[in-house]
């Protein structure tokens, strides 16, 4: 049996066809009527993808920017021995909110909630969805191919039902972020060297499913496909927020996080 897409028929070539036709007929002669086979009729060639407009003139410039590069280092954040485990999520976080006081700090802040909540968080609160601290537990997997691991991490975005994801790498034992996304999240994963987003979407039985892979030329995870597939739960879907709770994670999580103390501001 051809292998196929999940939900889309395997596509048979022609010169196999008519191969299969020429035994399914031979089969046929040889059995008479006793067998009960009969021919599925003759499977259509596969075709090439119709080109349209193919008068129209090139884009002089990219798309619209939407962040496919993502490569920044975060200031203030200790990593001792350059062992990323060994980093305080926490610090990253907080390091997060004081670069952007528009929006955590100020007090009409889309996300003051997050940063008022951040006092919550010591040495047992990041992870703990039933404690205040809206950091969530990070998760470690080698996402480059160096041979160390990554750290993947989440924190709430409040009031709103969202969810920062990030991705840092040391550098230099510097800690640097190499993915960042924020949206309604209903799954993370992480497969190879690939983060996988899943989201709600606002059409009954579909879901958007984002994936970051990562590239060594641009030292960034980069954003390789987004896609809206059908789900298997009847569509039991919450209209999607314009930018995602807690993400679940395969590998293994973190120990206990140590406190630290609120870093400088980093650039972004």
């Amino acid at each position: 049996m051809l292998p196929s897409r999940r939900g889309h028929p395997a596509r048979v070539p022609a010169a196999l066809a008519l191969l299969l036709a020429t035994a399914a007929t031979g089969t046929l002669a040889a059995c008479g009527d006793t067998g009960g086979l009969e021919s599925a009729g003759a499977t259509p060639a596969a075709r090439h993808p119709a080109r349209l407009w193919p008068g129209l003139t090139p884009a002089s410039s990219p798309a619209y920017d939407i962040g496919e590069v993502e490569h920044a280092p975060l200031e203030g954040v200790a990593v001792p021995g350059g062992d990323i485990r060994r980093a305080d999520p926490v610090a990253a976080v907080r390091a997060e909110i004081a670069a952007h006081p528009d929006d955590y700090v100020d007090a009409k802040a889309r996300y003051h909630e997050t940063s008022v909540r951040m006092a919550d968080c010591g040495a047992d609160g990041a992870g703990d969805e039933r404690g205040g601290c809206p950091v969530l537990r990070p998760y470690y997997r080698d996402l480059t191919g160096d041979g160390r691991p990554e750290m993947t991490l989440g924190f709430r975005l409040l009031p709103d039902r969202l969810t920062a994801v990030r991705v840092y790498t040391v550098e230099k034992d510097r800690l640097v972020r190499v993915m960042s996304y924020e949206d309604a999240v209903s799954a993370v994963e992480l497969a190879g060297r690939t983060v996988i987003v899943r989201s709600p979407s606002e059409v009954a039985g579909y879901e958007y499913r984002l994936q970051w892979t990562w590239d060594a030329d641009q030292g960034a995870m980069l954003l390789t496909s987004d896609e809206m597939l059908r789900t298997d739960d009847g569509g039991q879907h919450t209209k999607r927020p314009s930018a995602s709770p807690s993400p679940p994670a395969s590998p293994s999580p973190s120990p206990s996080v140590p406190p630290s103390a609120p870093p400088s501001a980093s650039a972004r």
